[in-house]
């Protein structure tokens, strides 16, 4: 039987629930969309906005962490990746504390499939 650290779930469901606070509301990070959803029209780029901040079908295949930081929708025909990075608060450098919302800026890439 494997061990769990309690220490590590704690961690992970902290994580897990600043994503989920950020993609649904934007608050503790910045959100960016690649080149491909940029020129796509505006109605499509609403429902995908809407579509991420929406989504809730993790599972071990999309979500093997538990963090939700990353999944795909398909939008008008268009299959959409996104994706959040843990990045310090000058974005300089990685996080040293994804879980810790003073040391860290979200990012999210909004991408298509064909540009990841």
């Amino acid at each position: 039987m494997a061990s769990v650290n309690i220490a590590d779930d704690e961690r992970r469901i902290v994580i897990r629930t600043l994503n989920d606070q950020f993609r649904k509301t934007g608050i503790g990070g910045s959100v960016f969309v690649t080149r491909g959803v940029e020129y796509l029209p505006e109605d499509t780029k609403q429902k995908i906005i809407e579509a991420v901040r929406a989504f809730d079908d993790f599972n071990d295949n999309n979500d093997p962490y538990g963090e939700h930081d990353c999944a795909a929708v398909k939008i008008d025909g268009e299959r959409i990746f996104w994706k959040i990075d843990y990045y310090d608060r000058q974005l300089k450098n990685l996080s040293a504390d994804a879980s810790n919302p003073d040391l860290t800026n979200r990012v999210m890439t909004i991408m298509l499939s064909s540009e990841y």
